[in-house]
């Protein structure tokens, strides 16, 4: 099983005639990753070649060569023409909005936006938007969704783990690869990597619903930040309504005060949105907090039996 992502998800690539958005096509591809267009009003009718050469879970299974990904006017166009149902976004921040209010008036159920720096007025304008549509967001600036061995959405390297029991969602891009590594043995059913920035499309909360409404993860784990107060609401959550394990980390202990770390985000203000504040609630549900991902790691695999 699998949240949001598998293998019969059929992919637009919404700015894949970039540089970075041929790059990671075709990672997404070597990965197994239905792409079935890309959208560039400018190069509408054309198609672009890439070279598959399979990697990751199931690599065995599929053949390389080279596969034509056509290009679309527009994703209306794209989506009617193929059934797409999901569609990543690699554009500039300042085409972001327009790009995501393009997918969402298309109807498309899923958009990834991995695009960083995006204003935050655009995202709260486009989020809201997509809300009233009924259009699942993750991100911006974020590394997007992989389902291992069935569909990788974003930048996510396909090849450090496999799938197995765990499901996994995170804000940092990197603490993401990490774990996944960490806890490649065990593999996982989706991993999210939900984004940093003040306003995000999907939240901890969103992705801890879906993992416990999926018989085949096992087991939760949760990696926050500082700033905000999204870890502290995700507690609150897990104490309500989730009955599988989670284990969580939080990263940031050692970050100054009033010091943007990283992610427009992760910033503490006064006692607010501190690591330490964040440990406490978590574990205050429940949660097996670990002060580095190689604790957390151990944690998960103590609870899994593993």
């Amino acid at each position: 099983m699998s949240i949001l992502l598998s293998s019969s998800s059929k992919v637009l690539v919404q700015g894949m005639t970039g540089a970075m958005g041929q790059i990671h096509t075709s990672r997404m591809l070597d990965a197994g990753t239905r792409i079935v267009g890309g959208v560039n009003p400018r190069k509408a009718g054309t198609a672009v070649d890439f070279d598959v050469q399979p990697t990751g879970p199931g690599a065995e299974t599929r053949q390389a060569g080279t596969v034509s990904v056509p290009v679309f006017g527009s994703v209306a166009e794209a989506r009617e023409a193929t059934g797409a149902d999901v569609s990543v976004i690699f554009v500039p921040p300042a085409h972001t909005k327009a790009a995501v209010i393009e997918a969402v008036d298309a109807g498309v159920p899923l958009v990834v936006i991995i695009t960083e720096g995006v204003p935050v007025k655009d995202t709260a304008e486009f989020f809201t938007y997509a809300r009233t549509k009924g259009v699942r967001l993750i991100g911006p600036n974020c590394p997007g969704i992989i389902t291992p061995g069935q569909s990788n959405v974003g930048i996510t390297p396909a090849n450090i783990t496999g799938p197995g029991r765990i499901g996994l969602v995170s804000k940092s891009g990197t603490l993401t690869y990490q774990m996944m590594y960490e806890l490649s043995d065990i593999g996982f059913t989706t991993c999210i990597g939900i984004g940093g920035d003040p306003i995000i499309g999907t939240t901890h909360i969103d992705a801890l619903e879906a993992f416990e409404a999926d018989p085949e993860t096992e087991l939760i784990v949760m990696i926050g930040e500082i700033g905000g107060d999204a870890e502290e609401r995700a507690a609150a959550y897990i104490k309500e309504h989730v009955t599988k394990p989670v284990v969580g980390y939080v990263a940031g202990f050692t970050a100054p005060e009033g010091k943007t770390m990283g992610h427009a985000g992760a910033i503490v203000s006064g006692s607010s949105g501190t690591a330490e504040a964040k440990k406490v609630a978590l574990e205050a549900a429940g949660v097996k907090v670990g002060k580095t991902p190689s604790e957390t790691a151990r944690l998960a695999r103590e609870l899994l039996g593993a």
